[in-house]
């Protein structure tokens, strides 16, 4: 799972890398994420993509934090995934 963050959004996909495909993504622009805290919105979004993963078959997965330090919205976003039933 790739993380990418911005100012304003969080953006989360999952990625085989041998063939270079996307096989889930989520991000706290799609509709039904709770809008709240940056750090409820990343929470949402984990649990969301979590779902999807879970929905396509995929149970285990690697976390790239994509440079960014594993503290707040990151951190809540791979804890969120966690609680929904990904393993990394």
């Amino acid at each position: 799972m790739s993380v990418f963050r911005s100012n304003k959004e969080i953006y989360a996909q999952i990625i085989d890398d041998v063939n270079g495909v996307t096989l889930a993504a989520a991000s706290s622009r799609e509709a039904g994420i709770t809008k709240g805290t940056k750090i409820e919105t990343a929470a949402s979004v984990g649990k969301l993509i979590a779902e999807k993963a879970l929905k396509a078959g995929i149970e285990t997965i690697t976390f790239d934090r994509g440079g960014n330090l594993y503290h707040g919205r990151v951190k809540s976003l791979a804890e969120g995934a966690r609680e929904a039933g990904l393993k990394f």
